[in-house]
């Protein structure tokens, strides 16, 4: 139940994929559908729910793939995630494999794809490479497992810190304006402002 976008200016055209589940099938639906032409693939982390198909994605169309470094050590070997988080081995592995490589992602990048300028925000917290993606134009943020609809990326998985999730909350997310629409890795959209109004994880957070 991992949300995955697709991103373009218009039917057609160039589009930029956030987040990899392991369902190469339905991705490659989605951009059947609307004829788009990806370019690259933004991993927001590397859980294997978010990450796990980014070799697929990466094999099939050709895009280059993004992720922070500091979660490199998390995609690159997304069936031990699942054994040791999760507590099974999924049949045909092979499907996870990780992209043979991964451009780095850098706080404060602005990225220009797909005619869309994707500033790249690092939000460690629920893991130590977390990056949130704000496309300013259009008002929107991909926070990935940071900010859900009333709740707040996971904290007690390995590499993952409480503290350090608030203080990107402060300062990466609860700076944008109330208005921004926030597209989250997990269930239904929302806004900053609803948030900051709403959740309860984020009542001693007004930025």
């Amino acid at each position: 139940m991992t949300n995955c976008y697709v991103i373009a200016t218009e039917e057609g055209g160039q589009a930029v994929i956030v987040d990899a589940p392991p369902d190469i099938e339905a991705i490659s639906a989605l951009l059947k559908r609307h004829a788009f032409l990806p370019v690259a693939l933004l991993v927001t982390h590397g859980h294997v729910d978010h990450a796990g198909g980014a070799g697929s994605v990466v094999e099939r169309t050709g895009v280059t793939a993004y992720i922070h470094p500091d979660d490199e050590y998390l995609s690159a070997d997304p069936v031990s995630q699942l054994e040791s988080i999760f507590g099974f081995i999924p049949p045909g592995r092979e499907q996870f494999a990780p992209p043979e490589h991964y451009t780095d992602l850098a706080h404060g990048d602005r990225l220009p794809l797909g005619g869309m300028t994707i500033e790249v925000r690092h939000t460690p917290g629920h893991t130590p490479g977390h990056c949130v993606f704000v496309v300013e134009d259009e008002g929107v943020l991909f926070s990935g497992d940071q900010l859900f609809a009333g709740s707040i990326g996971r904290t007690d998985l390995p590499g993952g810190d409480f503290k350090t999730l608030m203080k990107s909350m402060e300062t990466e997310v609860l700076t944008l304006p109330d208005e921004t629409r926030v597209l989250p890795g997990h269930g239904p959209e929302t806004t900053v402002g609803r948030e900051r109004r709403v959740n309860p994880f984020l009542q001693d957070h007004d930025g």
